[in-house]
């Protein structure tokens, strides 16, 4: 409930260029919705109005907490929300134009400026969940059983109550919130290095985006000249990773045992709102299930290659067979819509405006953001989608990837601006089951076993990376702030924990390269936000499980569907699956999640015969 703004962005594939085909009239933001323009009146109206709401909020509510009858709370409530309200329409704004042109100076120092006085304003706020922490259990509970209106608002208290049991003194939470910007100078010592990188392929010298991308190249040199050079490079830097990595945990291991946290993961597993044992089962089921997933792909994979063994290089390889077939704007925006209407026709209504409306930038432009994500700004505006269009049969996918989550903040704006963010958990629910939606109308389409085979290895070898290679992510961090416990460790030590997790999961039809051990330095979110990565294993396992709830009882279907998403971040993981007979704390859960992919590569392998 503590104001930050704006709202993360996930950000996902490289930039790349357009080379010139006609990909059709690719549609622009407007931002005119949000504000007209950076010196718009509305937008100096609604600053101004910010620094004077925070300051009276702060002057009116700190150290008045716990006196507060159920009418006084819910009061302050509202106003809470018109804060965060506000705020995030304003740095929505100057985010969303950063975003379309990032070597802009004028939009660089706008967003800036801009973010740095709507800290200093929201700055007062920070006494709120500290304060609200101190309320009795008795006096808590009863401000919520006076009033219906209040006790719509309850799931989002009991998220930051969660911490209660592991919160310190005022003194001490203030003297860590300003120690914070000391954890901060090595996530930004992380940043500064892999920016600072050099790699030389070729003669020629590339940062380490361009580096990687090579790993995806048709031409198997090319991909290993790529490896051998991320191995030289990385291992020339690793000490400097080695220091970030001790540091950080050696930090993180203090502040959890201040707290009386449990693990390393606890802090992680209550911002996303789920008990550990789930994670443990999703853990669990993964790990169990590498040979039935990983292990048979690749081998597959192998075979296709024509190669004796795979190395590292060669796991992201296209495939041989694939097509190099450009799909314009126009047929991506008519599979999407088409597959969306064919699960539910108000699906596509809803997707409609985003085409129609300015609500989505789609061309590839000099200075514009990699990768794509969706925005979803306030809940009294609308959601905007970014992507970075090439017209590859992949990029239709992003498509509805990122147009199944302005679906679901369109439908979970009802819930206002406290209760419409998804928990992290279920936050990838609509754009995989958009996805997948998508995946399966184009797999019925396909003009031949060839195309079909393509699609599905693709689709295959994308949930492998979301799936297997989180989850072995996950292990690799576990294993780490544990041994980190034990003293400080050495390159070396991290090194052999890596590779303790690589060949587990990937499986025996890989040989490892001398190097490959340190390529665990670059992977930013161990850094930026420890123990994130089983997130994505969990939205994709939900939402494979839920889609076989689909196909096997696809009655009245819809419904429950829809509600899950209006429900936005208003009821937790066990409430929103109870209605589709489902329960994430149950191993069977995954299972059934896990077997879609097991059902995929039993196909691939028909076709082999």
């Amino acid at each position: 409930m503590t104001t930050a703004f704006p709202r993360s962005l996930p950000v996902f594939d490289a930039n790349a260029s357009a080379k010139g085909r006609d990909l059709g009239d690719l549609p622009e933001w407007d931002l005119s919705d949000l504000y007209t323009a950076p010196d718009a009146p509305e937008l100096k109206r609604d600053l101004d109005w910010l620094e004077d709401a925070c300051a009276r909020f702060a002057a009116d509510y700190e150290g008045q907490l716990a006196g507060l009858d159920a009418a006084g709370f819910l009061e302050m409530v509202q106003r809470h929300e018109k804060i965060e309200t506000v705020g995030g329409r304003l740095m929505s704004y100057a985010g969303l134009r950063y975003y379309q042109a990032t070597t802009d100076a004028e939009r660089a120092k706008f967003l800036s400026d801009l973010q740095e006085k709507v800290t200093i304003y929201t700055t007062p706020l920070v006494f709120f969940t500290l304060e609200l922490n101190t309320i009795e259990d008795d006096a808590y509970a009863a401000l919520f059983t006076a009033s219906d209106e209040l006790a719509r608002y309850k799931p989002a208290f009991d998220r930051i109550r969660a911490m209660k049991p592991y919160q310190l003194s005022d003194e001490l939470e203030r003297f860590l919130h300003d120690m914070g910007v000391v954890g901060d100078a090595w996530m930004k010592l992380f940043d500064e290095t892999i920016a600072g990188l050099s790699f030389t392929i070729d003669g020629e010298e590339l940062p380490i985006e361009s580096t990687l991308t090579l790993l995806t190249e048709q031409d198997r040199s090319k991909r290993e000249a790529a490896a051998h050079e991320l191995a030289r490079v990385f291992g020339e830097n690793i000490r400097t990773f080695a220091r970030v990595h001790n540091t950080q945990a050696k930090e993180k291991e203090i502040m959890n045992r201040w707290r009386g946290m449990p693990s390393a993961q606890m802090g992680r597993h209550l911002s996303n709102d789920v008990e550990p044992e789930v994670v443990e089962a999703l853990r669990d089921a993964v790990v169990a299930a590498y040979p039935r997933l990983s292990h048979r792909y690749y081998e597959l994979k192998r075979k296709w290659l024509g190669l004796d063994v795979m190395q590292v290089w060669d796991r992201n390889a296209p495939l041989p067979m694939e097509s190099d077939r450009i799909v314009g704007w126009d047929e991506a925006r008519k599979t999407v819509t088409d597959a969306y209407a064919g699960f539910d026709p108000r699906m596509a209504e809803i997707a409609e405006p985003f085409f129609t409306k300015g609500w989505i930038d789609a061309a590839v432009k000099p200075g514009k953001a990699p990768g794509a994500f969706a925005h979803p700004t306030v809940t009294e505006v609308h959601p905007y989608v970014m992507l970075n269009y090439l017209g590859k049969p992949r990029d239709v996918m992003t498509l509805a990837h990122e147009l199944g989550h302005g679906v679901h903040q369109v439908l979970a704006a009802g819930q206002g601006e406290m209760l419409a963010s998804t928990p992290l958990t279920l936050a990838e629910t609509a754009s995989v089951f958009g996805e997948m939606l998508t995946f399966r109308a184009m797999l019925d389409t396909a003009k031949d076993q060839k195309e079909r085979k393509v699609m599905l290895a693709g689709k295959v070898e994308d949930m492998i990376n979301t799936v297997v290679r989180q989850i072995a992510f996950y292990d690799f961090e576990c294993k780490l702030h544990e041994a980190r416990r034990g003293g400080e460790l050495t390159p070396d030590d991290i090194n052999a924990l890596w590779m303790s997790v690589q060949a587990e999961s990937l499986g025996p039809a890989f040989e490892y390269m001398p190097g490959y051990e340190t390529f665990w330095a670059y992977i930013p979110h161990f850094v930026h936000s420890p123990f994130y990565v089983y997130a994505y294993a969990f939205g994709d396992g939900l939402v494979n499980a839920l889609y076989a709830v689909y196909q096997e009882s696809p009655e009245g279907f819809e419904d429950k569907y829809f509600d899950m998403l209006k429900a936005g971040g208003s009821k937790h993981h066990k409430a929103l699956l109870a209605p589709f007979g489902l329960d994430a704390s149950d191993p069977t859960f995954w299972d059934k999640g896990l077997s879609m992919i097991e059902g995929f590569i039993d196909e691939l392998e028909a076709m082999e015969e």
